[in-house]
């Protein structure tokens, strides 16, 4: 936190009195800022290395000490901006030595925790509590960055840089082991939190403005239809398989998330307009509804289960995804079973390869935009394209 206060005689400027004037720069944080003393010399009567008015020029002492006060009040105002413990720049200091009125300058971390603060009373109203976590976990990672690059606990807001992001990519991938998937999701999460600051123009601009983060090859795993056949028919000889093989198949026809799975009750089940059972729930992830026929091998299984509270009895995602992997190593279909998995089969195998369109796929998923459904099972449509055309050879 150093300031440096310099005089210097602007020659390329004369008045009618063959006098040129003095100026101030200031230097803070490799920045400067220059502005006019009001103070005309003679050049010849400046002494560029002392600083100094030589006694040859009219009323040399009176001119000194104004330069003298200008200084003073210069570091004062450095000082007062230092004691409010905020971000300040060079030119707030200058604004404070004009006594011009300062806009509250904010530092990344203190403006992240602002928004943090605010997001929070937002908890049950528009976000899940797993949403807040989530952009609090960044905050804790972006801290650690910013000791990692800056040796310091926190930078100001105005001092972010486009290579910024590119810098904490790097740390993410050094320092934390992360895979390029889940440095885009955190970065992409960071800078909604900067979006922010600009909006409410504590940011001139977005310093991320051009910022691409690098595309991700999805592999949509999903099971085939022989693979679902061979799974339906396999007859497991412990209950607990058993169960968790339902759920899965369940899941196989309706496409229905873990949460939701667990959350499926009796007056989620109603008489659809066509005179079929519907599933009508709210996803949690997306607040949005979800309206999802029952086909008959989800009918038989729901008729199975069907009880007062909760249709299927509880099971926690981590025992179920384990259970899923015993299920996949005893039937021998060389994939990884996980909860999703479930969800992908009933977009691919039940859906596009039944030639249903893309739209109702994304509506029937609870996608928040068709864009999502497109970019996670673009490929999969290729594949049936291929199909076809194979048969029509």
């Amino acid at each position: 936190m150093k300031i440096f206060i310099r005089f210097y005689l602007d020659k390329t400027k004369v008045n009618k009195e063959n006098k040129s004037p003095i100026k101030c720069r200031i230097t803070f944080n490799k920045k400067r800022k220059e502005f006019s003393t009001g103070i005309f010399i003679e050049p010849n009567n400046w002494n560029k290395n002392s600083q100094f008015i030589k006694q040859d020029e009219p009323d040399a002492v009176q001119k000194f000490t104004q330069l003298s006060l200008i200084r003073t009040k210069v570091y004062k105002a450095f000082l007062l901006l230092q004691v409010q413990e905020s971000a300040f720049t060079v030119q707030d200091i200058y604004k404070t030595y004009n006594g011009e009125k300062l806009e509250k300058q904010y530092n990344v971390i203190e403006f992240y925790d602002r928004y943090l603060k605010r997001l929070k009373t937002l908890i049950g109203i528009d976000i899940k509590q797993v949403t807040w976590s989530k952009f609090d976990y960044i905050k804790s990672d972006v801290k650690g960055f910013i000791k990692w690059e800056f040796k310091t606990d926190d930078i100001p807001l105005k001092e972010l840089k486009a290579n910024f992001l590119k810098d904490l990519e790097y740390y993410y991938k050094t320092e934390k082991g992360l895979k390029q998937i889940t440095i885009n999701k955190k970065i992409q999460r960071f800078r909604k939190v900067i979006k922010v600051a600009v909006a409410e123009n504590y940011l001139e601009k977005d310093p991320f403005m051009l910022f691409k983060a690098k595309p991700i090859k999805n592999t949509i795993v999903f099971l085939s239809p022989d693979e679902l056949k061979k799974l339906e028919n396999y007859k497991f000889s412990q209950p607990r398989l058993c169960f968790v093989k339902d759920l899965f198949i369940f899941c196989c026809y309706t496409g229905l998330p873990y949460r939701e799975l667990m959350d499926l009750k009796s007056k989620h089940i109603i008489d659809g307009f066509d005179g079929n059972k519907w599933i009508k729930i709210n996803r949690r992830k997306t607040s949005k509804p979800l309206s999802i026929p029952l086909l008959p091998k989800a009918l038989d299984l729901l008729n199975n289960y069907s009880r007062d509270d909760f249709i299927f009895p509880r099971i926690s995602n981590q025992k179920y995804n384990s259970y899923l992997k015993e299920i996949g190593a005893i039937t021998g279909i060389e994939k990884k079973f996980t909860t999703h998995m479930a969800r992908r089969t009933f977009a691919s195998t039940v859906l596009l390869y039944n030639n249903v369109p893309m739209e109702i796929v994304s509506e029937l998923l609870g996608h928040s935009s068709l864009k999502i459904t497109q970019d996670s099972y673009g490929k999969v449509v290729e594949k049936r394209i291929s199909l076809e055309i194979n048969k029509l050879k």
